[in-house]
């Protein structure tokens, strides 16, 4: 059975809440990502921040980057799935949220960050199609 470790793509980093927008997108391009999950205090997972809710989100709004923090931008339950969940388990998670990427955590660690190529690379062209169809409809 193909799991959420084989097909993530490993090594993601969190990015604290406390974090500014800047050293954010400084990371993200570093990583070469568009998505950071974010931690609280506690390293628990409390959101997602990507590289269009720093834009959307504090830049065309007219506020600093660099004095917003990334816990402003992260709201809702935060999504993950286990390493060992198959295929199944993982494009359920990510349909019934309508979400792009999810992050996988393995031991209560992040080891890595599934995303729409990540998937595209795993699953039959009617897998793909269905997907996408759910989560853009």
């Amino acid at each position: 059975m193909t799991t959420a470790a084989d097909i993530m793509h490993p090594g993601a980093q969190w990015i604290p809440a406390t974090e500014t927008l800047d050293r954010a997108a400084q990371l993200m391009r570093r990583l070469d990502v568009g998505a950071l999950p974010v931690s609280d205090s506690n390293e628990r997972m409390c959101g997602i921040l990507t590289d269009r809710d720093i834009v959307v989100g504090c830049v065309a709004h007219g506020q600093d980057p660099s004095r917003m923090t990334a816990g402003d931008l992260v709201h809702g339950t935060p999504r993950w799935i286990d390493a060992d969940a198959g295929i199944d388990e993982i494009l359920e998670e990510m349909r019934s949220h309508q979400i792009r990427r999810l992050p996988v955590i393995e031991n209560k660690r992040l080891v890595g960050m599934i995303s729409e190529a990540d998937l595209a690379h795993h699953l039959s062209e009617s897998q793909i199609a269905s997907f996408v169809e759910s989560v853009y409809a």
